[in-house]
């Protein structure tokens, strides 16, 4: 299956070089759906899949190339589903593969692909393959999964720690032989040194291909070469030779796409994964702009005020590491992280729009596929909750004593928890000020953000000047511009503590964006390598026709200028 906009060259009238030839994914933009929460159709009060189907319109007007599909498969949901008991089957509480198949279907025509999430680290302990592995020490399926024996003591074979909380083993009575799972103790590891679990994997990808998919997310793909003896949890010795086997045995020949969620990616090895002679994928989540907000001590649930200038290096050093190969992807929010103006912008009744409008802007105008976390195009904010006990995330539950043990008040976790923990983006889409928001007629899983009668999908497409109608316009940019999806990237005034600006150039044409992050205004002397003289093709704050020398800046504004390079 090909998604693919029209790849020929032309002039739209208004004096801008439109499309040349480049692979669908550098232009297309990605949005992120966590089906539990985005739209429920039957009213049980976790959304699915026909409820996804039912909003495919609102992401074909926002001008969306792919989604990428958080896990809709069979799963007990400890972990809302990213603990799989069955990769080709679909929880019942999202509905059936006739669901699947048909949205899949549906999505394709209207120019839409589906990216469905790989889960390939761990499972369930309720597979099939962990059901027949714990049996015997000799079952066939024993080696699909990471084993150790009992220390002296009877206790865990060493001291590895899972990344929800507590010790990373679990001792399974039925053999006397400890399990590994980085995770939750109901998601064991997988052990990709078994070439027959290799090949097991490889035949379910390429079913999913043939069912029409557009390609895959890879969760925590970067840790499925650990070598748990030797230490080596990320990078392990492997994994490239593993992510360039899955290549050959499921991608290789296909117009599909890739994104690997890797958090030990640096600009220094992100090569080894996105290069375009390396066979392994599309491009790479990299995290390191959502760690470089983390306390050094407690990560993330010590809350952090952000930094601008640290976070503007972060993003320029990885548009500097994939300037000539490789591809970036570009996101501020998803699933496991708070929500986008609420953590780097200003969630105010005065400023959210705007912030809203200026991050996206500054986002959306790099090198790099974008992706919008569902909710993220309306300026969805964070919800506060008030106890740990009203968090469904097993990660925040699981963390809580170990944090509060190692030293945080149960304050200072409630704070941390509410500004990075994962239940914040996971709170149900808000489509209407009606009761339920629109989400659902029952009872939602998870409780709606209070402020849904006011911040909702159908109150801000109402308004020509809303978040919606930002980022389609952004959207419809990077889809026709070649100096955006191509575009050589050039950092301007780094070090400026209130002001990202940068200039993107290309046969001759340049773009610069400008944006003040802050809820004041400023003045700010542009670098004469920013200068342009042109046609304002983004504005939150009203259109400028050129920038140049001193400029004022309203809070929150954010601009870019496309045309000629003025003399300097």
């Amino acid at each position: 299956m090909r998604f693919r906009f029209a790849l020929t060259q032309d002039r739209a009238g208004d004096g801008e070089t439109k499309m040349s030839a480049t692979t669908w994914w550098q232009r297309a933009t990605g949005y992120q759906v966590y089906p539990r929460s985005f739209c429920d159709a039957n009213g049980d009060g976790v959304g699915d899949i026909p409820g996804l189907i039912s909003k495919l319109d609102h992401l074909a007007d926002l001008g969306i190339g792919f989604i990428w599909l958080s896990p809709v498969y069979a799963s007990p949901m400890a972990d809302n589903g990213y603990d799989i008991s069955d990769y080709e089957a679909i929880a019942p509480e999202f509905g059936t593969m006739a669901d699947m198949e048909r949205l899949i279907a549906e999505a394709k025509a209207r120019g839409i692909g589906i990216v469905m999430d790989l889960v390939v680290n761990h499972t369930s302990d309720e597979h099939a393959w962990f059901k027949s592995a714990r049996g015997s020490l000799v079952d066939a399926k024993r080696d699909y999964y990471v084993w150790r024996d009992p220390d002296s003591d009877g206790g865990p074979p060493d001291e590895t720690q899972s990344l929800f909380g507590g010790p990373a083993w679990t001792l399974d009575p039925v053999t006397g032989q400890y399990y590994l799972h980085l995770f939750d103790r109901k998601q064991p590891d997988l052990n990709w040194e078994n070439p027959a679990l290799r090949a097991e994997i490889w035949a379910m990808m390429n079913r999913w291909f043939d069912r029409g998919t557009a390609g895959f997310r890879m969760d925590v793909i970067d840790l499925i070469g650990k070598d748990i003896d030797a230490g080596i949890i990320a990078d392990g010795p492997r994994l490239h030779e593993y992510i360039r086997e899955m290549h050959r045995e499921t991608l290789r020949g296909r117009d599909v796409v890739t994104v690997g969620e890797a958090w030990s990616a640096r600009p220094d090895n992100a090569l080894l994964y996105t290069g375009r002679d390396r066979g392994e994928l599309s491009m790479v989540f990299q995290f390191s702009h959502v760690v470089e907000g983390w306390d050094a001590e407690f990560g993330k649930w010590r809350a952090r005020p952000r930094d601008l200038v640290a976070l503007k290096r972060v993003f320029n050093a990885w548009q500097a590491a994939l300037a000539d190969d490789g591809w970036n992807s570009l996101f501020w929010s998803n699933h496991d992280l708070p929500r986008a103006v609420s953590k780097y912008g200003d969630d105010s009744a005065e400023w959210r729009v705007r912030s809203a409008k200026a991050l996206a802007t500054v986002l959306h105008l790099m090198k790099g596929t974008p992706y919008v976390y569902q909710g993220e195009e309306i300026g969805m904010t964070n919800m506060a909750f008030s106890r740990v006990e009203e968090f469904d995330d097993v990660e925040i539950r699981n963390n809580y004593p170990v944090q509060t043990g190692r030293g945080l008040s149960e304050d200072e976790f409630l704070a941390g928890a509410n500004a990075n923990g994962r239940d914040n983006a996971r709170t149900p889409m808000q489509w209407e000020a009606g009761e339920g928001a629109g989400f659902t007629v029952g009872t939602p899983w998870l409780p709606i953000n209070p402020n849904y009668r006011a911040i909702n999908v159908a109150a801000d497409r109402s308004d020509p000047e809303g978040v919606f109608a930002h980022y389609k316009s952004l959207i419809s940019l990077r889809n026709r511009l070649d100096i955006i999806s191509q575009g050589r990237f050039v950092p301007l005034a780094e070090d400026h503590p209130a002001v990202w600006a940068y200039a993107r150039e290309l046969a001759g044409e340049r773009l610069t964006m400008v944006a003040n992050l802050t809820s004041a205004p400023v003045g700010f002397d542009l670098p004469p390598e920013g200068t342009v003289a042109g046609r304002c093709i983004a504005a939150t704050a009203g259109p400028r026709d050129g920038l140049e020398g001193r400029i004022e800046l309203a809070p929150w504004e954010a601009v870019a200028v496309l045309g000629s390079v003025r003399p300097t």
